[in-house]
C-alpha cells in the first residue's frame, strides 16, 4: 500500500481567467440589473461575499477526483461483496441557472482486488457537486470516475436531488425529486447482481 500524493489544482479556466476584483465587479453590474443599489450600506460588502462564496461553490475545479481513490487497500481477506456508501449528502449548481441542486448520492462497487476508503467515495461526489453542473453528467462522471480508477466488477451510482431552477422559478414546482443513475459492469449486465444493489441502496 503506498500513499498517494495530495490531490493537486486542475486549471481548467484559460490564462484570461478574471482577476478578482473585476469578479467583484461583474457582481456590482448584476445587483444593479436587478434593481439596487450596490453602494448603499446593505450591499457595500456584498460583491466581496459573493465572490469568496463561488470560491467555495465552485471548489471543485481545484481538484482532481481521481486521486482521491488512489490509496487502495489489497489485503481485504478475500472480501467480494457490494460496498455500498449511501446518502452521501451534496449542494452543487446548475449550469443553466446558478440555481442550487441539493441531494444524496448512493455509491457502490463490488471490488476486484483493490478497495478504497469509504470517506474517499465521498469526496469524489464532492469534487464533481462543486462544479457548474445537470444532474446526469454528475451522475456518469462519480460512476465513471470510480470504475477507472478501481477497475472493480460494477459500479452503480443513484443520486436523488431538488433543483432550484424548477422549485424557485419557472414552473415553481416544490417537493419535485429528480433521480438518476449509473450501472456499469456486473451491475448493468447481470440482473441477480443489478436487484441486489438497488436493494441495498434502497434500504431505509
Amino acid at each position: 500500500m503506498t500513499a498517494p500524493p495530495e490531490p493537486t489544482e486542475v486549471t481548467t479556466a484559460d490564462s484570461a481567467r478574471p482577476t478578482r476584483e473585476e469578479a467583484e465587479a461583474a457582481v456590482r453590474v448584476l445587483l444593479r440589473w436587478a434593481g439596487d443599489d450596490p453602494d448603499r450600506e446593505g450591499l457595500l460588502d456584498t460583491p466581496a461575499r459573493v465572490v469568496r462564496a463561488y470560491g467555495e461553490f465552485f471548489s471543485g475545479y481545484g481538484v482532481d477526483p481521481e486521486e482521491f481513490l488512489q490509496r487502495t487497500f489489497t489485503e481485504t481477506e478475500g472480501y467480494d461483496e457490494v460496498v455500498v456508501l449511501r446518502d452521501i449528502r451534496f449542494e452543487s449548481h446548475c449550469e443553466h441557472h446558478l440555481a442550487p441542486i441539493i441531494g444524496k448520492a448512493h455509491v457502490a462497487y463490488l471490488p476486484t482486488n483493490k478497495v478504497v476508503g469509504i470517506s474517499k467515495l465521498a469526496r469524489v461526489v464532492q469534487a464533481y457537486a462543486k462544479r457548474l453542473q445537470v444532474q446526469e453528467r454528475l451522475t456518469a462522471e462519480v460512476a465513471d470516475c470510480i470504475q477507472k480508477v478501481l477497475e472493480p466488477q460494477g459500479v452503480a451510482v443513484v443520486i436523488e436531488a431538488t433543483h432550484a431552477c424548477m422549485t424557485c422559478r419557472g414552473v415553481e414546482t416544490p417537493g419535485v425529486i429528480m433521480t438518476t443513475s449509473r450501472m456499469m459492469g456486473v451491475f448493468r449486465d447481470d440482473d441477480k447482481a443489478r436487484s441486489e444493489v438497488i436493494k441495498l441502496i434502497s434500504l431505509s
